[in-house]
């Protein structure tokens, strides 16, 4: 494909080798077997600008392709065409979910994708929390970063439902996304965030209650992680 070309054209080896170590590609860390070709998010959102009309089974190889970098342009592309053709776009990145594989991955696409279909479409909203049980943690993240679609529209009992079902995730990745969901529904209303600290804060991951609590003033901060350590 053309596309991989003028991508591994872009190939640095050594910001090849810094992508492995940033995004935990080592053995039992999250990003297990992921390949880097080096390229900046600048340049592959040129590449994704310059391929948009690509078809979906090219897309599809794209998100089968080994590097990161690939899979990442296939996203950024889909997000373009989502306006045009939203049903078929959301139905297709749900069917390739599992290749949707790293952090950056989910949160370039989840909002824009699955967020933006399912805010037309309320009534299809259980896909969210069929999602946020899955034993996959980029599912998980998919699920609560989609709700970032939802918050930006002022609308905020998806994604405060959704991060309580998360509240015992085992996993860091999940805990910085909830606290993150969290800290952009403060932005918008703080009683909201602050009703749901008041309730589970004591239950939160430290993580999570930390990237919640981030921009609250340094006196108020304290006191939430006050609480926290004397229910620890």
């Amino acid at each position: 494909m053309e596309i991989i070309k003028e991508l591994q054209k872009l190939a640095s080896p050594e910001k090849a080798k810094f992508a492995d170590r940033f995004f935990k590609t080592g053995k039992g860390e999250y990003g297990k077997g992921d390949h880097f070709l080096g390229i900046v998010v600048p340049e592959t959102r040129k590449i994704s600008k310059k391929y948009k009309n690509i078809s979906l089974p090219k897309i599809e190889t794209l998100l089968d392709n080994k590097f990161h970098e690939a899979r990442l342009c296939a996203l950024l592309i889909l997000v373009q065409k989502f306006p045009k053709e939203p049903e078929k776009i959301y139905k297709f990145y749900l069917k390739n979910s599992a290749k949707i594989n790293n952090w950056d991955l989910v949160d370039s696409s989840a909002d824009k994708i699955i967020g933006a279909y399912l805010y037309s479409k309320p009534s299809q909203k259980t896909i969210l929390y069929k999602l946020v049980k899955s034993k996959n943690i980029w599912e998980r993240r998919i699920a609560i970063l989609s709700t970032f679609y939802f918050i930006r529209k002022n609308e905020f009992d998806d994604a405060l439902k959704i991060s309580e079902l998360l509240l015992n995730d085992s996993h860091d990745l999940i805990h910085k996304a909830v606290g993150w969901m969290l800290r952009e529904i403060g932005k918008r209303d703080i009683a909201s965030e602050e009703a749901f600290l008041k309730k589970f804060a004591s239950k939160m991951p430290r993580t999570m209650l930390r990237y919640a609590i981030e921009r609250f003033p340094e006196a108020k901060r304290l006191s939430y992680l006050k609480t926290k350590q004397t229910h620890d």
